[in-house]
């Protein structure tokens, strides 16, 4: 039987003349850091001072064991290296490797002594191809489109430039006789209520006379099969398999699929993997309204409620298992079915395809290309081709991997961003996403949809991102307008959206040791990586607030807020118009360290009220107040399994806390639809001293039931003017704890309540983000890690909207 014994210990990494201890799997940076020869890079400005580290070459040594006895053939395996290096065992050199995506595979039998990885700069790499192949373009000054690494290791307008190297994944040896297994495409489909399993295995032999056989188990049912050559096929069936499904829409059962290779009775390699029965299909079917994009899943249509995933550590290798269940735990609790896998970052391990798949989180996977013209020729084409393969194999057999995604933004940079000018005909990438990667798919894994971009409206006949046709990117808001602009289209699939805010306080405290903290501090300036971002989270917050000059507190609560409003304004307008859009992809879920950016969880794994506000805005049922062209509508989505029925009142009131108007009436919304139900003119709000408030009954489950002040109710807000023209009343609320937590009774109208838990004590956290409470209405919000509750301390905590002065 094959036997693998890993080699994580003895490795050292040279730095100058000195040695020091390396952890394998790793990267430079991280056993730099653990000897203490550079500072952290998230703290502070370090990032600046290491530098140094991404522009030098580093070799990594240890020794290759005694050769065993017993087996005929010894391989030397890596997961992955980043990225380019040479790798020799004594003298001899076993092979050179240019991509962080790929594995490698060198015989190594009867060889012993020193193993040595010779890491070459990344930036030496990247120039040397640029000035083999000539320059492309790209967002970004760095030579990240020229070397397969992962994009945004050379930075992005969220993430440092920490250009590393190293053993990234894991390392062992194989030992192996007469054969091994080399490949296994597991194709699973359900054909008319049968789940079926064809296993297409590839073989390795150092004997090409043996006889071998190839036994499948799955569901109870088992299979034989003769190996012919170095291939064959083994088909499973299992009646009436159970279905699994996105969250939301049913269960998520796994099985275990069992391979073993025989040479007569002898086992020789084994496979194993879960898979899950279900059938995915793309709707891109074209109709009055354009081309639709819409994901069905078990022929059931899903409105795709989605967040956009970054690589959670701009050190991948640290990044456990453990990690992976935690932030992919934080997805699912917001009420997120869909995790895009965007294309600057990797193809993640198998940790993290593992938990989508038990939590019934849908995949969509990018290729790692982003925001760049990237060359065709060699030697790039032949590592792209490699690294399609050997991924598209190996995540097939998850059953949350749901579509392939060509690449982000590159076809829409090729029409808008002035690269068709500057290329005058060069190679940039359109043969890699309507060429190779498709057909890599339908030859390798034909039981998933590929779409070959994003944005992309499916034809070079219309705008890559015409929101009319296929998938869109919504940028134009954040960049250069107020977020209403979200509501002036209804795109058919709404990939990437988003507005920015800081990190949790505790946060920034955490990264900017000793700064006098201020919107514009260099700590906080330095942790902002977009363009102009901080004037652009200005120019947000005075469209709706006064401005807090010198109020960091103030600036720092009003900039969570504005992010919140900003993406509640795009989700409840989108989610309100479907089927004719079909999904929401927020810009972004997630951090790579501590930075003001569009994430809902920021790099310490703190949530933001944003996060709380996904919870609201990706429930199965939402209601939403919409401006229509016939006039104010409240739209009930519903998009759960059962018919939504119930007493739905609406009030209009003064801030003062007065009804001045009410109506009572019933709500109906069929089971994964949308009601809507006009508001009657006297019920629409006059000017800024009253707004409307809309409550809805029925709704089992629904986090706002605390501010709504009864129970099962869901809440809609209307406020027909922005919060500065808005005259608050002075806040009056009362705090007192409770096991548990604290309660806060409301005397007037309290808008947009906060407790910052983490103000309270680091480890604190609270349960629900942004309140907003009628007088006399009062909230529980439960906090966990805080171990000395008091109800001052808590008071100083709270945030809410205050009049205008």
């Amino acid at each position: 039987m094959l036997e693998a014994t890993p080699l994580t210990d003895g490795w050292t990494l040279r730095h100058g003349e000195e040695s020091l201890p390396a952890g394998v799997p790793g990267c430079v940076h991280t056993d730099l850091l653990a000897a203490g020869v550079i500072p952290d890079p998230f703290l502070g400005r370090n990032e600046a001072e290491v530098d140094w580290v991404g522009r030098r070459a580093w070799t990594y040594e240890a020794r290759l064991p005694e050769p065993a006895s017993g087996h005929e053939q010894t391989d030397l395996v890596f997961d992955g290296l980043d990225t380019a290096a040479e790798v020799l065992a004594g003298d001899r050199l076993l092979g050179r490797v240019r991509n962080m995506h790929r594995s490698y595979r060198f015989d190594v039998t009867g060889l012993s002594g020193p193993l040595t990885v010779r890491f070459r700069s990344a930036y030496a790499e990247a120039e040397a191809v640029r000035g083999r192949l000539g320059e492309r373009p790209s967002a970004y000054a760095e030579p990240y489109q020229y070397i397969r690494k992962m994009a945004c290791s050379f930075g992005w307008d969220w993430g440092p430039t920490l250009v590393t190297a190293g053993i990234w994944r894991p390392v062992r040896l194989e030992r192996w006789s007469t054969a091994r297994i080399t490949r296994v495409r597991p194709l699973v489909t359900v054909e008319q209520g049968v789940g079926v399993v064809e296993l297409r295995v590839d073989v390795e032999r150092t004997r090409v006379e043996a006889e071998l056989t190839l036994e499948a188990g799955v569901g109870g049912r088992r299979v034989r099969a003769a190996v012919r050559g170095t291939d064959a096929v083994v088909r499973l069936e299992v009646p009436d398999p159970a279905l699994w499904w996105p969250r939301g829409y049913g269960e998520q059962p796994l099985y275990d699929v069992e391979l073993t290779l025989h040479h007569g009775d002898a086992p020789l390699d084994a496979w194993r993997r879960r898979i899950g029965f279900r059938s995915v299909e793309l709707d891109t079917s074209a109709d009055v309204r354009g081309t639709a994009f819409t994901l069905v899943v078990n022929g059931e249509p899903v409105f795709a409620r989605g967040v956009n995933w970054i690589p959670d550590d701009v050190f991948p290798s640290r990044i456990t298992r453990e990690r992976y269940r935690e932030r992919l735990g934080q997805a699912a609790r917001a009420g997120v079915d869909l995790v895009r896998v965007w294309g600057g970052g990797i193809y993640e391990s198998e940790d993290f395809y593992d938990a989508c798949d038990e939590l019934g989180l849908l995949v969509w996977q990018d290729f790692p290309f982003a925001c760049a013209a990237y060359p065709e020729e060699q030697p790039l084409r032949g590592e792209v081709e490699a690294e399609a393969r050997e991924n598209v194999v190996r995540l097939m057999p998850h059953p949350s991997l749901v579509l392939w995604n060509g690449n982000n933004e590159n076809l829409w940079g090729f029409r808008d961003w002035g690269w068709e000018e500057r290329l005058g005909g060069d190679s940039w990438g359109e043969g890699y996403y309507l060429g190779v990667l498709p057909r890599v798919v339908a030859e390798a894994d034909p039981t998933r949809p590929y779409t070959a971009g994003s944005p992309w409206s499916g034809s070079w006949r219309r705008h890559p991102n015409d929101p009319a046709h296929g998938t869109h990117h919504s940028w134009e808001v954040w960049n250069r307008e107020d977020y209403t602009g979200y509501r002036r289209e209804v795109p058919r699939f709404v990939a990437e959206f988003g507005w920015q805010a800081p990190p949790a306080y505790a946060t920034l405290r955490r990264a900017l040791p000793g700064e006098d903290l201020a919107a514009d501090s260099p700590g906080v300036l330095h942790h902002q990586k977009a363009e102009h971002g901080n004037g652009k989270l200005r120019r947000g917050l005075e469209r709706h607030f006064a401005f807090p000059e010198g109020d960091f507190d103030r600036w720092h609560y009003l900039t969570q807020v504005n992010q919140a409003r900003a993406v509640a304004a795009g989700i409840e307008h989108w989610r309100s118009h479907w089927p004719v859009c079909a999904g929401t992809v927020v810009w972004q879920l997630n951090d790579c360290w501590p930075v003001t950016s569009w994430s809902a969880i920021d790099g310490d794994g703190r949530e933001k009220p944003l996060y709380h506000e996904l919870r609201r805005l990706y429930a199965d049922r939402l209601l939403t107040l919409q401006r229509r062209a016939a006039g104010l509508v409240l739209a009930a989505v519903n998009q759960s399994r059962e018919p939504w029925t119930g007493p739905l009142v609406l009030r209009r009131m003064s801030v003062e806390g007065e009804v001045l108007a009410a109506a009572n009436l019933e709500l109906a919304a069929d089971a994964r639809a949308v009601a809507e139900v006009p508001v009657p003119a006297e019920l629409e709000p006059t000017g800024p001293k009253d707004f409307l408030v809309a409550d809805a009954w029925g709704s089992p489950g629904s986090p706002r039931s605390a501010e709504a002040g009864s129970a099962n109710g869901l809440r809609a807000l209307y406020f027909p003017v922005p919060d500065r023209e808005v005259p608050y009343p002075s806040p009056v609320f009362d705090v007192n704890l409770v096991p548990g937590g604290v309660e806060v009774r409301a005397r007037t109208l309290v808008r947009d309540l906060l407790l910052q838990a983490d103000r309270l004590d680091a480890r604190a956290r609270a349960d629900r983000g942004l309140v907003t409470l009628l007088p006399g209405e009062r909230v529980t919000i439960r906090i966990t890690g805080w171990e000395t509750p008091d109800a001052d301390t808590a008071r100083r905590a709270l945030y809410c909207q205050e009049p205008v002065r």
